[in-house]
Order: C-alpha cells, then sequence, then structure tokens
C-alpha cells in the first residue's frame, strides 16, 4: 500500500529520532545529553562565569566529577568553586584571570577576572551513534572588551565496553590585538574528578584514586610534567572506574605540561613553563596569538571501566594518533 506524501514525510522525520542512541536537548540555559535515554551530562551555559559540562555520567551510570558547587553533596569538599566538572579555560589572557571567579581566589598575581560567555549554538545534533554541540564563545574582560573568541566543539560517542568518548575541540580566535596566554599553571583543558577517586583525601589521607601518565610517572609525580596523556582513576560505588585525557599530536606544544594534583583535578596546560620548572625563565610559556589569527586544540576523553591498565588507555592512544 502506498502512503500518502504527507504521511511519509512524517515517517521519514520520525525515523531517524526513533533511531536515535544519544540525543540532546536545549532547555533554561543547559543542552541535555542523554545516552539510550540516561543523562550523559549537561552543558552549562549560563549561571557561571565560563561554561561547563556537569556531571560526567560514566560506565554502570556513576557520576565521575565532583558535584560541588552546583550541587551540594555531603562529604565533598567546597574547595577551588572556579573547578566545574569539565571545562576549558586559562588563568592570565592579556592580564585578564579566566580560570578563577569573581568569588575564588585569583591566580596570585591579583588579576581581575574575566567571563566565557555562551554567544549561539552553531550545531546542535543526535544520532545512533554520536551527538554534537558547537557553539561560539565570547571571552569577555572586565572593561567588557573581547581580546578573544573561541568556537568549541563537543561530540560524544559510545565506546566498548561501556566507555564513553569526549572528543573536544577548540578554535580561538584573537580580536584586534594580539593575544598573549601567559605562563601560568592554572589552566587549561580541565577536569575535576569525583571526590572518592581522589589520590588524597581531605587533610592529607590517603585516598585510593591513581594517577597515570604516558610516561609512566605516577600519582603525585606526575604535576607539571610533560605527557602525551594523564588518566585519573578510583572508586565510584564501588566500582572502579577511569578518565583518561588525551592531548592530541596535532596541538601547539604537544605533549603539554599537567596540572594534575592529588585532590582531584588534572588539566592539559601548554602555556606553563615557568610556574611548573623553577629552571625556567620568567614568561617561557608565554603564547601568543596574533590579531585576527586563531589556533585550535583538540582533546579526546574517555570515560572508562577499570584502570589504565584494564582500559588499555596506551593502545588507545595510539589508535587515536592514527
Amino acid at each position: 500500500m502506498r502512503l500518502p506524501a504527507c504521511l511519509a514525510a512524517v515517517l521519514m522525520l520520525a525515523t531517524p529520532l526513533a533511531r536515535a542512541d544519544i540525543t540532546v536537548k536545549d532547555a533554561d540555559g543547559k543542552v541535555r545529553v542523554e545516552i539510550d535515554g540516561q543523562l550523559f551530562t549537561e552543558y552549562c551555559y549560563s549561571g557561571a562565569q565560563h561554561v561547563y559540562f556537569w556531571p560526567l555520567i560514566g560506565p554502570g551510570g556513576v557520576k565521575m566529577t565532583r558535584s560541588w558547587p552546583m550541587q551540594d553533596v555531603p562529604g565533598e569538599e567546597h574547595d577551588h568553586p572556579h573547578h566545574r566538572s569539565l571545562w576549558f579555560a586559562h588563568g592570565d589572557l592579556n592580564g585578564v584571570d579566566f580560570w578563577a571567579e569573581s568569588k575564588s581566589f585569583g591566580n596570585g598575581k591579583g588579576h581581575p577576572t574575566g567571563k566565557i560567555e555562551h554567544e549561539k549554538f552553531l550545531e546542535l545534533k543526535g544520532g545512533p551513534r554520536d551527538a554534537t554541540i558547537r557553539d561560539s564563545l565570547k571571552w569577555v574582560a572586565p572593561d567588557d572588551t573581547v581580546p578573544l573568541t573561541s568556537v568549541q566543539t563537543f561530540q560524544v560517542s559510545k565506546g566498548p565496553d561501556d566507555e564513553r568518548v569526549i572528543d573536544f575541540t577548540v578554535e580561538l580566535t584573537a580580536g584586534e590585538k594580539d593575544v598573549i596566554f601567559g605562563d601560568t599553571k592554572e589552566g587549561t583543558m580541565a577536569l575535576r574528578i569525583a571526590e572518592s577517586m581522589r589520590l588524597a583525601q581531605p587533610k592529607k589521607k590517603p585516598g585510593e584514586g591513581h594517577i597515570i601518565n604516558s610516561e609512566g610517572v605516577a600519582d603525585d609525580k606526575v604535576w607539571g610534567e610533560h605527557a602525551a596523556w594523564v588518566d585519573m582513576s578510583g572508586p565510584v560505588d564501588g566500582k572502579t572506574v577511569g578518565i583518561a585525557l588525551f592531548d592530541d599530536p596535532r596541538n601547539p606544544r604537544h605533549p603539554p605540561r599537567w596540572h594534575a594534583r592529588d585532590y582531584g583535578l588534572f588539566a592539559a596546560n601548554p602555556f606553563c613553563e615557568a610556574e611548573m620548572d623553577k629552571t625556567k625563565a620568567k614568561g617561557a610559556g608565554d603564547f601568543k596569538v596574533e590579531a585576527g589569527k586563531n589556533v585550535t586544540f583538540r582533546y579526546r576523553i574517555i570515560l572508562h571501566p577499570g584502570d589504565a591498565a584494564a582500559a588499555k588507555i596506551a593502545e588507545q592512544f595510539a589508535t587515536f594518533t592514527k
């Protein structure tokens, strides 16, 4: 039986939605991402001084990033309110701090704080294999000038063994003047993991978490070292899970130094030298983007069951680079 044209058109439109395993929905300053009908994350583009993704739901449905300051959960420390789950920012852009928030501490240099603001979405798309959130942002200084704009692309897909794979790209474009990303440890592509995954618990009590990098350096020795990737793993709700962050070899200054802390922060920072290595000259990590020019940084984030060895993170990075 031949369907009426109008009914056929409706079915054609409905079919992709019925097949979609990963969906996105924009409402009330957040884009909700669901995988197989369950929350994976929300892209929060209002209500804070920078945009961020929270929570990150990993294998087995466990929350793998800290809830505070978005939500007050018993047992979580209330340090560093600018550590909002998953975000990209930097602590010294032409002397303005886009890493800290006005209600938190600065970067120790007395820099005023700026804002990273959402302008518009360029793509919001779900599908049977992946979903994409792509938007334009402006980095607004305290005097309301915009020294930098960026296009941020977040693409999530399902990997093997219940993994969640995020490909994160940021294209940064300088405004009418040159932009200098200053040498500071406060940056840049960052995550704040769940409290139970920490290497050290409050008051420096030993935790059950572990940190490993691509060079085989482990735990608290990872901080400040150059590495192609870092993985943090530990228990959440009785399950061992981990988050790996890959720095794309095409990125400027690959492999970067890492702002990896025992209390649960880890961040790839290509703009830091002297603050992590006192043998370097002051400002050795400064990075200039000329007026009107742009630079792109690419990352992969994998939320996986088990630790880095069980998830074969080294092998996954080798595949990623191909």
